[in-house]
């Protein structure tokens, strides 16, 4: 198979099982562009303080402090230092929920730099030493993290770190300085304080400024820039707790400075490298990795930042004021994109709906026999399908999907309709975001994350408990590991979790994947998200969440089942207008809540999962075409109204479920159901 995986370098060969460790698969490159293990060095560009810095001061003759041979580097794109950089649309204080928003307010590089020194001047006033923390939403006042010139600490919504300098929440982080005290010193608001957070803040010995206050802290005070070297520890960026506590990962300069270089490598391969007048929307948190890579990469190349108010309901409109040119997004948020589309055409009347699935036909299938997407239907792009471009800005031209799996068909349907390159990457925390990414125009890709991206080394490892080999002739199956400098330096004083992760320099991901013939790689299962029922069959309950995940009038659902029940259950969001329509169809009369509650309508969703189910391929691990197996079919049904949310800490912000969490919350649910099974 290894001859015929064309996007694939192979650079090392496959290892027996030896001494306990299990057999591997070949290590493999991408075969595009360098294929060297590491980027190209460029002299004095160290960490990310060193894009930035570059990006603004490369045309500005006067500063006669830069080596002016960076900004003339091939690696390098050049701005002028008027050039937008960030920003945010006004009339939103962060602590309301203001809906009315005026235009994007736009800061130039060179208005973020001069912030940027004032705040990096007032946080050494404060006497900061060691390592702050940034808990923040996506905003202009991420300006806190570049000012930093030591690790810093992005927390999320879902967690409060111990020694803090920056918050957004007030009212929240209020609510835990009596416990705090012992390490938090000093509080910066990014909206207002007043008199009553300032005396509550001072009542426990800690300082309070609001964000034009801290500005001006550092006064005309110039402080010397501490040297910062590639190994150095640039962020503690924690996971998402998906399975437990969240984890400190260390990432370095060199894996943040690595991770850009192979990105833009991979858009230059693809013909889609970034330029100045490029945009980016940031909405996903910017403690998580992806954003944070993104956001580094755009300015790389001079480009420019929006960022979203914060409210999801509001996501689209923000595009459209935005008019972003490239989009990153979660597949919640692209299956929310899918099934909206999908109401306007079944709402739109007979013509307009068979105008549109004949479209999409005659494009779907010259894009699948190799045609451009801009060149497979150009008459119906311009008669049907600009419309939904428009709805999505009018300029975009790029959408990465990551964080979690995309279904094949939004996938196959976004790439259709929305007139732009819909490209499926995967990565973790660990590996610095990125690690594979599909190639644009290539539509059998579809419903894998593509061959891996520059700079990064890949094999697959056996699974014998599961079944999977990765030495298989035909479909090479195992947990994927990966090596590189992409790779973090280790969790944060977890040393015991280190060890078990990272294995003569593989980081072991802990995911399942299956090389495809073209080189491209598919995630199909999860090492640790399987368990065993009582009559000792194993369970991969992500696999089978996927499955069921495309049911009609299933909007998510989180399947559950432990070794002392024989069967599984499941909790479902039903899509509200769906479950409505079967209601009114079938003599219920009721609101959405209590239709929720109807049995009648529990049965009905049960049903369209079994039907599902049977409709689906069996286990991954299987190549027969038959329905999912007895076991793996859901017996019993709760329907939550409410959709998994973080306010309920239910799942993280990119949308991955928490399933310890959501077994506590639905403890009692489970337990009613398997009793009425008994």
């Amino acid at each position: 198979m290894a001859g015929s995986m064309k996007h694939l370098v192979q650079v090392e060969a496959a290892k027996e099982a030896a001494d306990g460790a299990p057999s591997a698969g070949p290590t493999y490159r991408c075969a595009a562009g360098s294929q060297g293990a590491s980027p190209p060095a460029v002299p004095g560009l160290d960490c990310c303080w060193d894009i930035f810095r570059y990006v603004v001061v490369s045309a500005d003759a006067s500063d006669e402090t830069i080596d002016r041979s960076l900004a003339r580097s091939p690696l390098f794109s050049v701005s002028v230092p008027l050039q937008p950089a960030t920003a945010c649309r006004s009339a939103v204080p962060l602590d309301s929920q203001i809906r009315n928003a005026g235009e994007y307010t736009w800061m130039t590089y060179k208005e973020v730099y001069d912030t940027v020194i004032k705040v990096g001047a007032a946080i050494r006033k404060c006497g900061v030493g060691k390592v702050p923390t940034l808990f923040a939403a996506a905003s202009c006042f991420w300006e806190a993290d570049v000012a930093s010139m030591e690790p810093i600490v992005p927390s999320g919504p879902a967690m409060l770190m111990e020694s803090t300098v920056f918050r957004c929440m007030t009212r929240l982080v209020l609510k835990t300085i009596p416990g705090s005290t012992k390490f938090l010193k000093t509080i910066v608001s990014f909206g207002k304080v007043n008199p009553e957070h300032k005396e509550k803040v001072e009542q426990n010995g800690l300082s309070i400024y609001s964000w034009e206050e801290f500005i001006q802290l550092g006064g005309e005070e110039k402080f010397e820039l501490p040297p910062k070297e590639k190994d150095d520890i640039c962020t503690i960026m924690y996971t998402s707790g998906t399975t437990g506590d969240p984890k400190g990962v260390l990432i370095s300069n060199k894996s943040i400075i690595t991770i850009v270089s192979a990105v833009d490598e991979f858009l230059r391969n693809s013909n889609e490298q970034l330029r100045e007048d490029d945009v980016y929307l940031s909405y996903l948190p910017l403690a998580h990795i992806f954003d944070r890579v993104i956001e580094e990469v755009f300015i790389h190349h001079g480009a420019s930042i929006g960022f979203w108010r914060g409210d999801v309901k509001l996501l689209v409109e923000d595009i459209g004021e935005l008019k972003p040119t490239v989009f990153c997004a979660v597949p919640r948020v692209l299956d929310r994109i899918y099934g909206g589309l999908q109401d306007k055409v079944s709402g739109g009347g007979f013509l307009k709906k068979t105008l549109f699935n004949v479209a999409y036909k005659y494009k779907q299938g010259n894009m699948m026999k190799g045609s451009k997407h801009e060149e497979a239907a150009a008459i119906f792009d311009k008669l049907v399908f600009t419309k939904v471009k428009r709805g999505l800005g009018g300029k975009v031209r790029l959408i990465l999907s990551g964080a979690a799996p995309l279904s094949r068909h939004v996938e196959e349907y976004m790439r259709v309709v929305t007139c732009s390159h819909v490209l499926q990457g995967y990565g973790l925390t660990e590996t610095c975001a990125g690690s594979f990414v599909s190639l644009p125009n290539n539509m059998s890709m579809l419903g894998t994350v593509g061959p891996p991206v520059p700079y990064v080394e890949v094999r697959l490892e056996s699974v014998p408990e599961m079944g999977y080999d990765a030495l298989s002739s035909e479909s090479p199956r195992g947990e994927i590991c990966i090596r590189g400098d992409t790779l973090f330096s280790g969790y944060y004083k977890r040393e015991d979790l280190t060890k078990e992760v990272l294995v003569d320099g593989w980081f072991h991901t802990g995911d399942i994947g299956e090389w495809q013939h073209d080189g491209s790689m598919k995630i199909i299962d999860r090492k640790k998200n399987i368990f065993k029922l009582s009559q000792g069959e194993y369970v991969a309950v992500e696999n089978l969440e996927n499955i069921f995940g495309q049911t009609p009038g299933v909007d998510s659902i989180w399947v559950y089942g432990n070794s002392f029940e024989s069967s599984l259950v499941a909790v479902v969001n039903p899509n509200k207008q769906a479950l409505e329509r079967w209601a009114e169809s079938n003599g219920v009369a009721a609101d959405f809540n209590s239709i929720c509650e109807n049995p009648k309508a529990k049965e009905f969703i049960l049903g369209e999962l079994i039907k599902t189910g049977k409709e689906k391929k069996a286990s991954i691990k299987s190549d027969e075409p038959n329905s999912l197996k007895g076991f793996e079919l859901i017996r019993a049904v709760h329907l939550d109204p409410v959709p998994f949310d973080m306010e309920r800490d239910l799942i993280t912000p990119t949308y991955k479920k928490k399933r310890p969490q959501l077994l506590k919350h639905y403890q009692s649910v489970i337990d009613d159901m398997y009793k009425s099974m008994k």
